[in-house]
């Protein structure tokens, strides 16, 4: 059986592991992706977690697949990843392929999770599907007539950075309203800080520390019944319904996956999402484009840059 390493870089934290060729993660490591002061110092670090996987198990690995923010299929390289400060112009193919002597892929973070999906999830037997990713950002992969979607440039896709709210909140990109910013771990955390006093006294979240108040203590206060976090909830959803619909009127998707960590708060985005999606939807499209969590359950970033080497 073919292995394989799956590397999955994140704005938050990095995760890799082997992978073989029926998508199973036979063992992974993470580590934070912001602690390097270089991509030099990234990439060394890398190479050692790698050398350590692939020492652990004894096996032969056959190539290595990447999914990165503003990763480039074309060129090999991280090109302004928003989220990262050292990913300006990191020739990562070029120098992983120097260190190991093996075959090496990389695209967009995004991308790689709808490969993933492809090739192991619910999204077998689609040719045109849309995964999205709410992680730190929002990120997109586009399957068209059975192929994903690099575009011209390599950078297509990024519906994080279409806009949301014209001269809305400020985005790492530098620009302002972007669709990850209201979309995504970190901007949902940030609509209930906006929220936090608006006729929420008696919110749970009114009790806990600005740095406690996150994605999943969001989604905890939800379950607990709170209307603040519930509430917030469904403006996240709004937001991305809205535009979901907007692109499925453009690419006519038959299903539209979430996945991402945000995408664990189950109903409490998937419920008002299919709401907010079919009331914007044009009438052609209605009741016609499925809105599901991704069928990969744990590891979908890891195994879907492993599958690059297997499309």
């Amino acid at each position: 059986m073919k292995h394989l390493i799956g590397i999955d870089i994140g704005g938050t934290n990095t995760e890799l592991g082997i992978v073989a060729e029926n998508g199973q993660v036979l063992q992974k490591t993470n580590f934070k992706t912001q602690e390097f002061l270089s991509d030099l110092q990234f990439v060394n670090f890398l190479s050692e977690k790698i050398t350590q996987l692939t020492d652990n198990q004894r096996i032969t690995i056959s190539g290595i697949g990447i999914g990165a923010p503003n990763g480039n299929f074309y060129t090999g390289r991280i090109e302004n990843a928003p989220n990262i400060k050292w990913a300006k112009n990191v020739p990562l193919v070029r120098l992983l392929k120097e260190k190991f002597k093996l075959p090496v892929k990389l695209t967009n973070d995004a991308n790689a999770a709808a490969i993933g999906e492809k090739m192991f999830g619910k999204a077998k037997k689609m040719d045109d599907f849309i995964l999205i990713t709410l992680g730190t950002g929002l990120g997109s992969g586009l399957f068209v007539n059975g192929k994903i979607v690099h575009g011209h440039s390599g950078f297509a896709g990024e519906m994080g950075h279409i806009n949301a709210v014209p001269g809305g909140r400020l985005c790492g990109c530098g620009k302002h309203g972007c669709l990850e910013t209201y979309v995504s771990a970190t901007g949902i955390r940030t609509t209930v800080l906006e929220m936090l006093g608006k006729n929420y006294s008696n919110s749970i979240l009114q009790k806990l520390k600005v740095a406690e108040i996150t994605a999943k203590t969001i989604y905890e206060a939800a379950e607990k019944g709170d209307q603040l976090a519930k509430d917030a909830f469904d403006f996240t959803a709004k937001i991305l319904g809205e535009k979901l619909a907007d692109i499925a009127a453009i690419l006519s998707p038959e299903a539209i996956f979430i996945a991402g960590g945000l995408s664990s708060a189950g109903n409490y985005i998937i419920k008002p999402l299919i709401y907010h999606f079919e009331t914007n939807i044009m009438e052609t499209f209605k009741n016609k484009i499925k809105i599901e969590v991704s069928g990969i359950k744990e590891n979908v970033g890891i195994s879907g840059a492993a599958a690059l080497l297997l499309i």
